[in-house]
């Protein structure tokens, strides 16, 4: 399978300590099958960070690999929202081991819908509902450098 990462500049070498904390599965190495997507990433990491070229890198990846600890998410429900949450959240320290997560993107308005319903102003149902992608867009986390050492790039 062909997986895609956005960025703001081309680099040879995934170095997972300059990944950003709090993101939906952690800190790791993010990408997307759907090579339009990367791009957006790569457009609003350029208008983030005030500079760079949007690139998309391209990488080809086994998903039937075999020796690591994978966790699929297979729809939005109380789980992944439970999961991101935890994750994005500065108080709450999730601790896993899994080597590459996958699942649905949740919707650009998360931190703001996890902030709601930590302030108890909406549940867990409006929570879910708020974190549902327009378009529902899969993303693959490798958070552990054997799950990176499996991308060829290509």
């Amino acid at each position: 399978m062909i997986l895609y990462h956005g960025s703001n500049m081309v680099f040879e070498t995934i170095d997972l300590s300059k990944c950003l904390p709090y993101k939906d599965f952690g800190k790791g190495f993010y990408l997307t099958s759907i090579r339009k997507d990367a791009l957006g990433r790569a457009k609003d990491k350029c208008r983030k960070e005030g500079g760079g070229v949007p690139t998309v890198l391209s990488f080809q990846w086994d998903e039937n690999v075999t020796g690591l600890n994978i966790k699929r998410f297979e729809k939005m429900d109380e789980e992944w929202t439970n999961f991101i949450v935890s994750n994005r959240s500065r108080q709450r320290k999730l601790k896993h081991s899994y080597d590459i997560v996958i699942g649905p993107v949740a919707d650009d308005g998360v931190v703001l819908s996890i902030q709601l319903f930590e302030a108890q102003v909406i549940n867990m149902q409006a929570l879910i509902e708020r974190l549902n992608y327009v378009r529902p867009t899969i993303q693959y986390c490798f958070l552990k450098q054997k799950a990176v050492d499996t991308l060829k790039r290509i």
